[in-house]
C-alpha cells in the first residue's frame, strides 16, 4: 500500500517544513527572469529561502578598494539604496539587446537594403488603374471612396535609413522591431498629392509592390502587412528572417516623402486637405461656409517627413549618455506593464524618448543622470504638468509664421511639439490615455517617495491589465455600432479627417460624454487601444468592425459612488436646459427640503451593491440617448460576482445591509451593557470580537424567528432543542462580545478563583439583564448568550491581568517568573488582540465601503477549495486588508470584484517564504519600524509560521496564523488562485458574457484520495452553497418578523461535529477538508507517512491491521475498516464513502 504520486498530492507529511514558492504571473519572460534572479538562494540550510552571505571576519573587515568607493559613491548620488541599483541593472541586462543578436540583426538589415534596391520598377498608370498588380497581393489601404485623381509609378527608393529606437540602442526585448524608412524618389509625387489621400494611396500601392518581390525571396520567413500605430492610412510591411532567427526580429518598412516635398504651410491643424465633395459625393453647400479642417489627417503626412529628423535629435540628446538611454528603457519597460504603449491613441516609447529630449532641452535632466533618476525626473514631469492645458515644444525658433500652441489645443487634446514646431507629437494620443498616463505618474512617484524594500517590484515587474486595475470595465460590440453614433453625434468633420475610422472618429466623444455623465463617481476613464493587426498579402487590410470590442474601464470614487440622486441647476437658471437636454426623459423636477425646485434625476437603487452599479445606469442612459448604442451592444462588467456572497432568495443585496442591522443591535447592546446598575464592578470596555462585528461574515446572520412547530421545546431552560424526525434546523452562530470589568483590588490572584468570579459575573450579568432590560439569557460558567431582536451575542466578562496571572510560575524557593502558556497566549488572543483587530477593520470598513465585500468574496473562494478550516478568519480578513492599506501599484478597490481579482493576485505571487505580509493599521507602523520587522523575520524565519502576518498589535508572533496553514496547504492555496485568475479574468473580458463565473469556485474534487458523501437534509447552510440548490429542506425559520421567546439552537451543524470525530479518530492517518458553506463532499487524503509499515505496538493499534513483512509482524493501515468506520460515525449524514483505489495501492 503506497500514497499517491508526489506531483498529484498537496504535498508531504503536515509536519514537514517545507517553504513556499509563490506562483507567477506573466509578465514578459525577461522581465520574470530579473525577478526570479533577484530571489536567487544564498548559500541557505532550507531551500529557496534567502540568508546573509556568511562572511570571514577578515572579508568582513577588509578595507574597500577604490573601485568600490567610487560606486558606493555613485550608488548615493544616483540611486537611494544599493538593493534598487542592482535590481535596475539586473532588468537592464535583461530587456537589452545582447551583442551577439545586434551583430545578427545588422547582417540582416543589409541584406534587405540589397533586397529593396533590387526590386523592378513600373511603368506610370493611373492611380485608379491598378490591374498592373500581381494576383497575389492586395493593397494594404481601404480606398473609400476609390476614385481620385492622380499618377503612380514604382522606383526603388532614392534612400533607405535605419531609423527609431535600434539605432539609439533604446530598444527592448521580447518584440524586437527596427523601423526602415524608404525615400520615394520625387518622380513618383505630384504637386497636389497631399490632398485627398491621393499621397496614402501611392504609399499603400509602393509597398504593395515592395510586398509581392520581397515574399517571393527566401531570405523572408513571412511578409505581412500592419498599421503604423494602428493608424489605417499608413500601412507597413513587417519582414522577418527565415529559419531559427524568425522571432529574433521584425523590419518594419515606413515609406517617406524627399525632404521639402510637402509645403509646411499647407499641413497645418487649421487647413483642410481632404475636400467633402470628394469625401462625401456631395457638392459643397452655396453658402461659402468653409471646409473643415483636418488635422490628424495632415499630422500623419508630417510624420512621414519627420522621420530622419526626429532619429538625428535623439541621437543628439541621447548620443553617448548611458543614463539617458537606460532611463528610455525603464520607461518602456513601465509602459508596457501599464498596456499604455500599443495600438492607435497609446503612449509609446518614441513618446517617452521625445519627452526626455525635451526635459534634457530645458535642463530638467541632465546628462548625467541615471536611469533611476530619469525615470523619477519624467514621472514627476507627467505628474504635476497638464499637456491638454499648456502644451509644450521643442522648437526655439521665434519665426512667426509658425502656428501658435492655441492652434494646435483647438484641434487636439494633447499638444507636444517637435523641433519644427508643426508637428504634434501627440495628435493620437486621445485624452483618456494622457489622463491615465498621468495618474500612473503620480502613483509611481508616491510609490517612489515610499522607498518601499518591494518599490522596483511594484513599480516595473508587476503587471497592471485593465480587468485587474479598474473596478468596472464595459465592452461596446460591435464595433459597427460606432458608425450610427458617429451619425448621431454629427461627426462628418471628425470621419472626414480620420479617413472613415468611425472608431477613432467617436472614440474621443463618446469618452467625454460618460466623464460628464459620471462626473463625481468617476476618477478615471480608460479605454482599450485595440491591438495592431497583421494580414497576410493576399489578402485586403482588415474592417474598422474587425478590430475586436472597445473596452472602457472605469475608477470609480467611493465617496460619490453610492449617491442616488444627480442634482441639477434650479428650474429657472439658464443652465437646466443643457441638463435636461443632456439626460433626456431621466430629468425632472424636484421640490427639496430646502424649498429650492431643481431639476434632477434619480436612479433606482436601494441596497449597496445596487448603488455600487449606478455607474451602469449612467452609461447605458447615455449612450442609448446620444449614441444610438443600445443596452443589448452594452455588455458591463461590474457585479458578476456578486451572487456568489447573497444570501439565498436574495437576489438584490450582497448583504452589506443585513450586516450593518446586526451591528446596530450590537450597539444597542453595548449601550445597555454600558448603564446596567447593579454590578460590583463597573463596565470599562465592551467590543465585538466576531466576523459579523466587523463585516467580514460571508453571510451574515438573519434575525432569528423560530417555527415551533420544527423544535423541541425545553421548557425549564427557554429553549428550543432538534427534533430527530425533522431536518437539521437554521444554523445559528452566536456573535461574541467581549465585556471588560474594571480593576480592583478585590480581584483574586489565583488563575482558579479568577474563573469562578468570572463565571460568578456571568450569572449576575444575565440576571440583570433580564431584570432591567426583559432580555432572554442563558448563563454558563465561561459566557451568557443573549437574544435581542432575534440576534443572539455571546458575552463573555473579562478581567486585563488574568493573562498575565495564567503565565505566572512560582519556582520551589517561592520566586514567581512570568512565562507564556498555551491557555494564557489564546486567553489573551481572544479577549484582548482580536477585539482589538475587529475594532481596526470595523474602521477599515468606514473608509473603504467595499472592503466587507471583498473580504467575504475570498473567504467564500478559500472555503469553496476546502481549505476554509486551515486558513482562519481573521488572517485572511488580513490579507483582504492589505489590499486596501498597500494597494501599489493600484489604487484601493471600489468594486468586490476588482478587490478579489487583486487578492488572487497577491496570494499567487507574493514571496511568503522570504516576506512577512505587513498590513499596516491605522498607519500606525513606521518605515523604519517595517525595515526592522523584517530583518528579525528572516533572522528568525525557519521557527516562524510559513504564512507570516504582522500588524502593528502583533509584530513578532503572527498569532492567526500559529496553527496553520501548513506549507502543504498554503502552497496548494497559491497553485489554485495562480489558476483561477486567468481563468476568471479571461471569463470577465469576454464581450459575449462571462459563461459560468462559478467554475473558478468550485473545488477539483479529483486529488483527493477518499470522498465522504453526505445528506443535505442534516446539512444546515445547504443553500449557501457555490451551486445554490433548487430546492431544500425547511429549516424551521419564519419570514415574517416577531419576536422570539426561547432560546435558538446554537452553532448546531452536524457535518462539522462528524468532521471533529473524524480528525480526533483519524488525524494521524489522513487530513479531512470541508467547505462550511453547504458543502456536500468531505475531501479525504491519506498523510505519505501513515502509508509507512510501524513497529508493533499495543498503543498504535487503531485503525492499523497487523501484516508479515520479511519475517516481522508490522502495523499497516486497514483501510477498508477505516472506509467503513468513516460511514458508521455519519450514520445518517453520510450517503456514500467513494474510494479512489488508484490514487493509492493496498
Amino acid at each position: 500500500m503506497g500514497p499517491a504520486p508526489a506531483g498529484e498530492r498537496l504535498g508531504g507529511a503536515a509536519g514537514e517544513s517545507e517553504m513556499i514558492e509563490p506562483a507567477q504571473q506573466g509578465t514578459g519572460r525577461e522581465v520574470q527572469k530579473a525577478s526570479s534572479r533577484k530571489r536567487t538562494v544564498a548559500t541557505s540550510p532550507v531551500e529557496g529561502l534567502l540568508q546573509p552571505v556568511k562572511l570571514s571576519r577578515a572579508e568582513l573587515y577588509k578595507e574597500p578598494t577604490n573601485e568600490e568607493l567610487n560606486r558606493l559613491r555613485e550608488t548615493e548620488i544616483l540611486f537611494h539604496s544599493s538593493l534598487l541599483r542592482l535590481q535596475v541593472e539586473e532588468l537592464l541586462k535583461e530587456v537589452k539587446l545582447s551583442e551577439k543578436k545586434k551583430d545578427r540583426i545588422d547582417t540582416f538589415l543589409r541584406e534587405v537594403n540589397q533586397r529593396i534596391m533590387k526590386v523592378p520598377s513600373v511603368p506610370e498608370t493611373e492611380l485608379t488603374d491598378q490591374a498592373w498588380l500581381p494576383a497575389g497581393v492586395r493593397v494594404p489601404l481601404h480606398q473609400v471612396p476609390y476614385t481620385v485623381k492622380g499618377r503612380f509609378r514604382f522606383l526603388p527608393p532614392t534612400q533607405v535609413t535605419v531609423v527609431g529606437s535600434y539605432l539609439l540602442g533604446t530598444c527592448i526585448r521580447p518584440d524586437i522591431n527596427v523601423d526602415v524608412a524608404l525615400t520615394m524618389p520625387r518622380e513618383i509625387l505630384q504637386d497636389k498629392d497631399g490632398l485627398n489621400q491621393r499621397y496614402f494611396r501611392k504609399r499603400a500601392l509602393y509597398l504593395a509592390h515592395l510586398a509581392h518581390h520581397l515574399a517571393q525571396d527566401p531570405l523572408f520567413g513571412s511578409v505581412h502587412f500592419s498599421y503604423a500605430n494602428g493608424c489605417h492610412l499608413k500601412p507597413l510591411l513587417l519582414l522577418r528572417p527565415h529559419g531559427k532567427d524568425e522571432r529574433l526580429v521584425t523590419v518594419r518598412l515606413h515609406p517617406c516623402p524627399p525632404p521639402d516635398f510637402f509645403r509646411p504651410c499647407r499641413l497645418l491643424p487649421t487647413k483642410n486637405n481632404v475636400r467633402s465633395a470628394w469625401y462625401r459625393g456631395q457638392s459643397p453647400p452655396g453658402d461659402g461656409s468653409p471646409e473643415p479642417p483636418t488635422p490628424h489627417y495632415n499630422t500623419w503626412v508630417l510624420q512621414d517627413t519627420a522621420l530622419e529628423s526626429h532619429v538625428q535629435l535623439l541621437s543628439t540628446v541621447l548620443g553617448s549618455a548611458s543614463g539617458l538611454k537606460d532611463g528610455v528603457a525603464l520607461l518602456k519597460v513601465w509602459l508596457r506593464q501599464r498596456q499604455l504603449d500599443k495600438g492607435l491613441g497609446g503612449f509609446n516609447g518614441f513618446l517617452m524618448s521625445m519627452l526626455v529630449a525635451f526635459l534634457v532641452s530645458t535642463r530638467k535632466i541632465h546628462t548625467t543622470m541615471s536611469g533611476y533618476q530619469v525615470l523619477r525626473s519624467v514621472f514627476q514631469f507627467l505628474a504635476t504638468t497638464d499637456l491638454a492645458v499648456n502644451g509644450i515644444s521643442l522648437c526655439l525658433s521665434l519665426d512667426p509664421s509658425l502656428p501658435a500652441l492655441a492652434d494646435f489645443h483647438q484641434a487636439f487634446p494633447v499638444v507636444f511639439l517637435d523641433s519644427s514646431g508643426r508637428l504634434n507629437l501627440c495628435a493620437d494620443v486621445t485624452a483618456s490615455t494622457y489622463h491615465q498616463v498621468q495618474h500612473e505618474a503620480r502613483l509611481s512617484m508616491a510609490l517612489l517617495d515610499t522607498r518601499a524594500e518591494d518599490g522596483f517590484q511594484l513599480l516595473l515587474m508587476t503587471p497592471k491589465p485593465m480587468i485587474r486595475t479598474f473596478d468596472h470595465v464595459l465592452h461596446i460590440r460591435p464595433l459597427s455600432r460606432l458608425q450610427a453614433a458617429c451619425h448621431r453625434l454629427k461627426l462628418w468633420p471628425e470621419l472626414q479627417d480620420n479617413g472613415g475610422d468611425y472608431v477613432s472618429a467617436a472614440l474621443g466623444p463618446l469618452t467625454t460624454l460618460l466623464g460628464q455623465g459620471l462626473g463625481p463617481r468617476l476618477l478615471l476613464l480608460a479605454h482599450s487601444r485595440p491591438s495592431v493587426p497583421e494580414w497576410d498579402i493576399s489578402q485586403g487590410p482588415p474592417k474598422h468592425k474587425d478590430s475586436g470590442m472597445l473596452t472602457l474601464g472605469l475608477l470609480l470614487q467611493p465617496e460619490g459612488l453610492t449617491s442616488v440622486l444627480e442634482l441639477g441647476p434650479e428650474a429657472d437658471q439658464p443652465e437646466a436646459v443643457d441638463f435636461r437636454q443632456f439626460w433626456g426623459p431621466r430629468s425632472e423636477l424636484r421640490r427639496f427640503q430646502d424649498g429650492a425646485i431643481r431639476e434632477a434625476v434619480v436612479w433606482e437603487a436601494t441596497s449597496m451593491c445596487q448603488k455600487r452599479l449606478i455607474p451602469h445606469q449612467v452609461v447605458s442612459h447615455l449612450l442609448a440617448l446620444h449614441a444610438d448604442i443600445p443596452d443589448t451592444c452594452v455588455h458591463y462588467v461590474g457585479g458578476q460576482l456578486d451572487a456568489l456572497i447573497q444570501r439565498p432568495k436574495e437576489t438584490s443585496s450582497t448583504g452589506e445591509e443585513a450586516l450593518a442591522v446586526a451591528v446596530r443591535c450590537y450597539d444597542d447592546l453595548s449601550r445597555l451593557l454600558w448603564g446596567l446598575e447593579g454590578l460590583p464592578l463597573t463596565v470599562s470596555a465592551v467590543q465585538g470580537a466576531h466576523p459579523v462585528l466587523r463585516y467580514t461574515e460571508v453571510f451574515p446572520p438573519a434575525p432569528f424567528r423560530p417555527a415551533y412547530s420544527f423544535y423541541e421545546h425545553l421548557r425549564e431552560r427557554a429553549s428550543l432543542a432538534p427534533r430527530p424526525d425533522k431536518p437539521c434546523p437554521a444554523y445559528v452562530e452566536p456573535m461574541t462580545v467581549v465585556c471588560h470589568l474594571e480593576g480592583s483590588g478585590q480581584w483574586p490572584q489565583d488563575a482558579e478563583a479568577v474563573r469562578r468570579v468570572r463565571a460568578a459575573f456571568q450569572l449576575r450579568l444575565a440576571e440583570l439583564l433580564t431584570q432591567q432590560h426583559g432580555l432572554l439569557c442563558r448563563a454558563t460558567a465561561t459566557h451568557t448568550d443573549v437574544l435581542k431582536d432575534g440576534f443572539v451575542f455571546r458575552i463573555r466578562v473579562a478581567y486585563q491581568r488574568e493573562p498575565q496571572i495564567l503565565k505566572e510560575t512560582r519556582s520551589p524557593e517561592g520566586m514567581i517568573s512570568l512565562k507564556d502558556t498555551p491557555a494564557s497566549l489564546r486567553l489573551e488572543r481572544d479577549t484582548r488582540q482580536l477585539p482589538l483587530l475587529t475594532s481596526a477593520l470595523h474602521g477599515l470598513q468606514q473608509q473603504h465601503p467595499a472592503f466587507s465585500s471583498v473580504a467575504r468574496l475570498a473567504k467564500r473562494w478559500v472555503r469553496a477549495q476546502l481549505l476554509g478550516e486551515e486558513l482562519t478568519d481573521e488572517s485572511l480578513d488580513l490579507v483582504a486588508a492589505a489590499l486596501f492599506l498597500h494597494p501599489e501599484p493600484f489604487t484601493p478597490p471600489s468594486s468586490p470584484q476588482v478587490g478579489f481579482l487583486r487578492f488572487l493576485f497577491l496570494v499567487s505571487t507574493f514571496d511568503w517564504k522570504n516576506n512577512p505580509l505587513v498590513v499596516n493599521l491605522n498607519n500606525e507602523l513606521t518605515a523604519d519600524e517595517q525595515v526592522e520587522i523584517r530583518s528579525g523575520f528572516l533572522a528568525a524565519r525557519t521557527r516562524l509560521p510559513v504564512m507570516f502576518i504582522v500588524t502593528p498589535q502583533d509584530r513578532k508572533n503572527s498569532v492567526w496564523t500559529q496553527d496553520g496553514p501548513s506549507a502543504q496547504i498554503l502552497q496548494q492555496l497559491v497553485v489554485l488562485a495562480a489558476e483561477a485568475l486567468p481563468i476568471l479574468e479571461k471569463q470577465l473580458m469576454d464581450p459575449q458574457g462571462p459563461g459560468d463565473i462559478r467554475t473558478v469556485f468550485r473545488p477539483p474534487l479529483d486529488m483527493y484520495d477518499v470522498l465522504i458523501r453526505l445528506s443535505p437534509r442534516h446539512i444546515p447552510r445547504h443553500r449557501q452553497a457555490v451551486d445554490s440548490p433548487a430546492a431544500s429542506f425547511c429549516r424551521g425559520m419564519l419570514s415574517e418578523p416577531g419576536p422570539s421567546t426561547l432560546m435558538p439552537v446554537l452553532g448546531y451543524d452536524p457535518p462539522q461535529l462528524y468532521l471533529a470525530q473524524l480528525r480526533e479518530a483519524f488525524g494521524e492517518l489522513a487530513l479531512f477538508f470541508y467547505d462550511q458553506h453547504g458543502g456536500e463532499v468531505i475531501g479525504v487524503l491519506w498523510k505519505p507517512t501513515s502509508f509507512q509499515p510501524q513497529p508493533f505496538k499495543a498503543s498504535s493499534t487503531k485503525g492499523r491491521m497487523l501484516v508479515s513483512q520479511g519475517g516481522e509482524l508490522v502495523m499497516v493501515p486497514n483501510v477498508e475498516a477505516i472506509l467503513e468506520d468513516f460511514a458508521v460515525l455519519g450514520e445518517g449524514l453520510v450517503q456514500a464513502v467513494e474510494a479512489r483505489s488508484e490514487r493509492w495501492t493496498v
